[in-house]
């Protein structure tokens, strides 16, 4: 891996302006994502990921998409059918455990199929957050349920069916946003749970699948851990908790930083966030202006953060040869057989 700095960069509309070229091929962050104002037709998508891999000479550097299903899907029709939310998966696991996982590897082995058609390579999916009575629906039917078993064993199949098709999943939002009372792309929630109760609940799917490549981080304060700064930025909620007591290993990227639960200018928002121990800023508006500020502050991805990008990396193998058909075909008929049900 040729060097690159220690950022996820997004851009402004579907194709690159002069002044993002240049920025990249000067700047070389390490990946890139997407999101709705970028995607035009197959044509312009794949033109563009192209081009955002010629700017930093990486053929494999990855590029990122929420294409979760529901509410949060980037790719639409005709791109991409419109995918059930997560909580719908979670409705036929209850009715019948095997048919709820087969429906979530094949929703994730469908969603490999359209990104990898377009040259994306990653999808910030699956989400392990554990909604309580009484959360913000900033979460809501993005979960699979309302207990870490089912969330688990569903973000477990949802990951298997990404990594079958060639496409590193990323799960979030690491320690949990189940809890968290606000929406923290607006506001910094606060969550007021003990730890018993946050080990016990929020922490647990995240410590099932801690042998994921990569995790997103939380914004959100958790009182019981740090009262004064939301996990993305806190020292002790990502070595005490993320490192230790759930054992992630894998690249850590922080949530977007321009979130306005995060506070102060871009450039202390990023050097606090590399200083509590995230290996990668996620950065996605497209504005210049931010994201220069990011880059003047974001190291070159080195040490254990190199390290745990190229182990990311190198799990993402060919696809499984599936059928596309077959896939969609068994996909449709479960679903519609739950919905009769």
């Amino acid at each position: 891996m040729s060097e690159s700095k220690a950022m996820i960069l997004g851009v402004a509309g579907k194709t690159l302006a002069d002044e993002e070229r240049a920025f990249f091929r000067a700047e070389r962050p390490w990946a890139f994502i997407l999101f709705a104002r970028n995607i035009g037709d197959a044509d312009q998508v794949r033109a563009l990921v192209v081009e955002l891999r010629g700017c930093v000479d990486r053929e494999d550097a990855l590029v990122f998409i929420d294409q979760e299903g529901g509410r949060v899907q980037r790719l639409r029709p005709p791109l991409a059918p419109n995918y059930p939310p997560a909580s719908e998966l979670g409705a036929i696991y209850r009715g019948n455990s095997d048919a709820g996982l087969r429906a979530a590897w094949l929703m994730s082995r469908l969603h490999a199929f359209d990104l990898t058609s377009l040259g994306i390579t990653a999808d910030c999916l699956p989400v392990l957050d554990v909604p309580v009575e009484g959360a913000h629906d900033v979460i809501g039917n993005r979960a699979y349920g309302r207990d870490a078993g089912t969330v688990a064993a569903l973000g477990r199949a949802a990951a298997q069916g990404l990594l079958a098709g060639g496409v590193l999943p990323v799960m979030k939002h690491i320690p949990g946003h189940g809890r968290a009372q606000a929406d923290s792309h607006h506001a910094l929630p606060i969550v007021d749970a003990h730890w018993a109760e946050l080990q016990e609940r929020d922490f647990a799917p995240f410590k099932a699948l801690a042998d994921l490549p990569m995790a997103m981080t939380a914004h959100v304060i958790y009182s019981a851990l740090d009262p004064q700064l939301p996990a993305t930025t806190s020292h002790r909620v990502i070595h005490e908790v993320i490192r230790d007591e759930i054992g992630f290993d894998g690249l850590l990227m922080s949530d977007d930083v321009s979130m306005k639960a995060l506070s102060g200018d871009f450039a202390s928002r990023t050097d606090a966030i590399f200083s509590a121990g995230c290996d990668v800023v996620l950065h996605c508006n497209g504005v210049m202006d931010e994201m220069r500020a990011v880059a003047g502050h974001a190291p070159a991805l080195a040490g254990r953060a190199r390290e745990r990008a190229e182990r990311a990396m190198a799990m993402r193998k060919a696809a499984d040869g599936a059928q596309e058909d077959a896939i969609r075909a068994e996909f449709a008929e479960l679903t519609a057989r739950s919905a009769v049900a």
